[in-house]
């Protein structure tokens, strides 16, 4: 008997691969991973494919609840579902596109949401680091599911203090509805930090007109996908999410071909050649 740990991939229901969906069609209880990403689909679609009721891993279950998932996988089929690829090195783990393979060949850092008193950006210094050397970065963006903050539950005490800590008696939590960075608020996180660092004299690594692509729902039919300057990155929209944002090292001409069929018309203008083979902004 087996836990598998089953990629779903970035798009919808059918992107699954064939040993996935037989995985789960065989397990007697089937779990979705719900708070590291998401699908552009529900649960119920998902239900409806693959003819199996899914049992939602918020992260109390997965990081708390873990010996739940694993009850009698000693004795029958379990299977996790995680959206992308589970990056794993075992037999039981059966792999899928993700982000990481999807957007191509580039380091990767994570941004995370600020708050007024807690504003890392160590992230950026990984940028810089990366385009000192030509690399490209993947930045992954924050998202908050099923997430507690100090403030909601001070607000909580300081408004209903009886009825809040009856939650807390009862074993409930309150909290924060969903949240999912986007490309603009990534952007202006950055410029930011370009501009305080600016400010301070430093030498920076990249600048508002260093070229990013916006990415959103990769894989999925309505992807998007846009190439600009990131001071232009600020203002677009690119719809629901999840979103992702690359920021570029050194070009390839086929690369800055492909930018180009996803920049607006002159977007791409400040991209300056540094020999016939390289590019970058």
């Amino acid at each position: 008997m087996v836990l598998y740990v089953i990629g779903l991939g970035l798009g919808d229901a059918q992107d699954i691969t064939v040993k996935g969906l037989e995985a789960v069609r065989k397990s007697s209880r089937v779990y979705l991973e719900a708070y590291t990403s998401i699908l552009t689909v529900g649960k119920e679609k998902l239900e409806e494919f693959y003819g199996k009721p899914l049992l939602l891993a918020d992260r109390d279950l997965v990081e708390q609840g873990a010996d739940e998932i694993l009850r009698d996988a000693d004795q029958t089929d379990v299977a996790f579902l995680v959206v992308g690829d589970p990056f794993g090195a075992t037999t039981h783990i059966i792999h899928n596109a993700s982000i990481m393979n999807a957007i191509g060949c580039c380091e990767t850092v994570s941004f995370v949401f600020w708050t007024e008193s807690w504003k890392p950006e160590s992230y950026f210094d990984k940028i810089c680091k990366n385009r000192a050397m030509g690399l490209h970065t993947l930045c992954l963006l924050d998202i908050k599911v099923k997430e507690q903050s100090i403030e909601n539950m001070m607000s909580d005490v300081n408004v209903a203090p009886v009825y809040y800590y009856s939650l807390l008696f009862q074993g409930k939590k309150i909290f924060e509805p969903p949240r999912f960075m986007t490309v603009s608020q990534a952007a202006d996180q950055l410029l930011q930090i370009i501009q305080r660092r600016r400010d301070e004299g430093e030498e920076l690594g990249m600048t508002e007109e260093t070229v990013c692509v916006g990415v959103a729902r990769l894989g999925s039919d309505d992807q998007s996908i846009c190439a600009a300057p990131l001071h232009e990155l600020v203002s677009c929209d690119l719809g629901e999410p999840l979103h992702s944002l690359v920021v570029t090292g050194r070009l390839h001409p086929l690369e800055l071909d492909m930018l180009r069929m996803n920049a607006q018309e002159g977007a791409l203008e400040g991209v300056k050649m540094l020999d016939s083979s390289t590019f970058t902004s």
